[in-house]
């Protein structure tokens, strides 16, 4: 019988490593998985690279891992907010490296790693310092430059419900995200608010399926009637 759902955190993160490519559902503080984050944190897992939207906020989630010193690296959109106090400092001081992509981008080379394209070209970041080093060609006379699919070792993702066989649906903006890391990762790891029985999800309504997810841990809060 096919039952992803695990018991506890810890059955939820194990075998995560240190050195790993972690990749983060979430905008802003919308859909972040911060109690998987918070797997990691109790693991000591160190030297990650992240994939996220933006560079964590406050002192929770992607902020904590970032303060406690587990991050190598930052992939992301939006590196500054108004709340990104700690990766400013650590920037500051250079104690974390970080690669700003585009936000089309950046969801793009994780849709193309799901697809198992290898590369794809897209005018963004055309003639600025984003394209820099990177081959670039004309199509219909459209300058356009090579950006490769970027996969994680690991995902972790926030749903709003999960059947036993990983199937998801997202609730609102917690889509963002969420769906396209699930399927660019080797080992896709999810937190739901609810657990549905088998067959309760309407397949219209199903965003990510199970094929995509390894792991289901249930995170309980919200109301499912909302």
């Amino acid at each position: 019988m096919i039952n992803k759902i695990v018991p506890t955190m810890a059955d939820a993160v194990a075998g995560a490593k240190d050195g790993m490519t972690v990749l983060l559902g979430g905008f802003g503080s919308v859909g972040q998985p911060n109690a998987l984050v918070q797997g990691l944190i109790d693991m000591d897992v160190r030297d990650l690279t992240v994939v996220a939207n933006n560079a964590g906020g406050g002192h929770v989630g992607l902020a904590l891992l970032m303060e406690l010193g587990r991050v190598r690296k930052i992939i992301c959109s939006f590196p500054r907010s108004s709340t990104s106090t700690v990766f400013e400092e650590l920037y500051r001081a250079g104690k974390i490296e970080l690669e700003i992509v585009p936000q089309g981008t950046m969801a793009e080379r994780m849709r193309a790693a799901g697809a198992g394209v290898g590369a794809f070209y897209t005018p963004t970041g055309v003639g600025t310092k984003m394209a820099e080093g990177k081959e670039e060609r004309s199509f219909n006379g459209r300058r356009m430059i090579l950006e490769t699919a970027l996969r994680g070792d690991i995902a972790l993702v926030e749903a709003w419900q999960a059947d036993r066989w990983g199937n998801l649906t997202f609730r609102s903006a917690g889509r963002n995200f969420n769906p396209v890391m699930a399927m660019a990762a080797d080992l896709t790891i999810v937190q739901t608010q609810h657990i549905v029985e088998l067959g309760e999800l309407n397949p219209e309504h199903i965003v990510t399926a199970g094929i995509f997810v390894d792991r289901v841990v249930h995170v309980p809060y919200g109301d499912p009637a909302l």
